[in-house]
């Protein structure tokens, strides 16, 4: 029963961000869920349909890209595959706490909910984040220079806002390369 909702969530969001090329698609959506149950499976006694979920639809109403309230295509989608309310309302708590910019210093009260807030960070930092936010910011028409800027407000900041020791442990190689690489872009464009 889990696997198949699992499915049919991955399914939902490929139709979902089938049209979106700016770093928020479903690729990135399908890594989170695999940084999740990673991190999930590491840190021990957790709901794992919660934390696979709540990964794939963590976006799914996200202010940057739809106008959606109270996370309305999440839960159309989870009453739809016949997701208990209580469920469908602990998976809308997930996801409004994975936003940087809304849950700045703010950690999860659930160990769901900071799992599937450090996955998503993951995903924002190392070669494949680098990678999103110049994706993005080509996406939004911004300049080089203040698409760089992004990685000193958020970026460069994300390893230190980790919550579980999992995710700390593989932030930081790829806070490592955040760093490497922005000292030789400062060189190039020197």
């Amino acid at each position: 029963m889990i696997e198949e909702r699992i499915q049919a969530a991955k399914q939902y969001v490929k139709t979902l961000f089938a049209d979106r090329a700016d770093g928020h698609d479903v690729e990135h959506t399908l890594r989170v869920y695999t940084n999740a149950m990673r991190i999930a499976q590491a840190e021990g006694p957790c709901d794992l349909e919660i934390v696979g979920l709540s990964a794939l639809l963590h976006d799914a109403d996200d202010d940057k890209l739809f106008h959606t309230e109270n996370n309305a295509n999440a839960r159309m989608f989870l009453e739809e595959i016949s997701i208990p309310q209580d469920q469908i309302d602990q998976i809308c708590r997930v996801i409004n706490a994975v936003s940087f910019s809304k849950n700045r210093g703010k950690h999860p009260e659930t160990l769901e909910g900071k799992i599937v807030q450090d996955a998503d960070r993951l995903d924002a930092i190392g070669a494949v984040g680098i990678a999103r936010t110049f994706s993005y910011g080509g996406y939004k028409g911004r300049s080089l220079t203040d698409t760089v800027q992004h990685f000193h407000d958020k970026l460069l900041l994300l390893k230190d806002e980790m919550n579980t020791e999992t995710a700390k442990q593989m932030a930081e190689n790829r806070h490592q390369f955040l760093i490497t690489f922005l000292k030789e872009l400062e060189k190039e464009l020197d």
